[in-house]
């Protein structure tokens, strides 16, 4: 970003902080912002961070990203041995995430599983997707997701997804391959409207994420769905209602 960032700017991103610690922050992304290297106009996440830089200049930095429309929990380090703590736990897959995703076609059948299918990228001019493809694909990479049905019509369902590897898109692309595609996925073949009402962008909201903290212990820091997320559950019938804390996929 080539401007500095206004006063908006700055109690825009201080709106969006959900947990502060002199570690870490978190972060409740709304729908329309880029994690970072935006294509679309106006500051990235990774660009507001400047909020919170240091007499240094050093800022927090991302230690994962959320798709821009996407919504969700995502987190940030304050420190370079909180981003180290929190890197190798990423990569140790210590971290867990969980999302709510509406998709259209009513339940998977199975309702609750495992989705084991191996993803490639795949270039398309300036855009990057993620195909299924065969095991023994030289660009194969293994992509497993948890999954359960949280509430269903005909028509649409909640499912909760627990992405258990961090491929782009592994989400979006495992349920479009199981016949469920996220509604207002452009990009794999969701649903545009549900029960004739438009759905306004990717309903794919991530609800939680657990890890262990730099300090010791562990965390878990939630978000819930955002209104427009909420309107399109309640146009499509469906209800969260008590399930995702009462019970979790492990």
């Amino acid at each position: 970003m080539s401007r500095p960032l206004t006063e908006a700017d700055i109690a825009f991103v201080r709106s969006l902080v959900i947990h502060e610690d002199e570690h870490i922050i978190a972060f409740n992304k709304p729908s329309g912002l880029s994690s970072q290297a935006g294509r679309t106009p106006g500051p990235t996440l990774d660009d507001l961070m400047a909020a919170f830089a240091k007499s240094s200049g050093n800022k927090p930095r991302l230690i994962h990203r959320l798709d821009r429309d996407t919504s969700g929990v995502i987190l940030t380090a304050r420190t370079k041995p909180a981003a180290g703590f929190l890197g190798k736990a990423m990569m140790g897959r210590r971290i867990r995430k969980t999302y709510l995703a509406i998709a259209g076609g009513g339940a998977p059948e199975p309702a609750q599983g495992t989705i084991s299918l191996t993803l490639r990228r795949e270039e398309i001019g300036r855009e990057a997707y993620s195909r299924v493809c065969p095991a023994d694909h030289p660009d194969a990479e293994i992509a497993d997701t948890l999954y359960r049905t949280l509430d269903r019509t005909s028509e649409a369902a909640l499912i909760e997804a627990r992405p258990k590897t961090g491929r782009m898109h592994q989400i979006r692309v495992h349920l479009t391959a199981i016949g469920r595609p996220i509604l207002g996925d452009v990009r794999y073949g969701g649903a545009l409207t549900v029960a004739a009402t438009p759905v306004p962008r990717l309903m794919l909201h991530a609800c939680a994420l657990e890890f262990p903290h730099p300090a010791g212990g562990s965390l878990r820091i939630e978000a819930a769905p955002p209104p427009d997320f909420q309107a399109i559950l309640k146009a499509a019938g469906l209800s969260l209602g008590n399930a995702m804390a009462e019970q979790a996929i492990s």
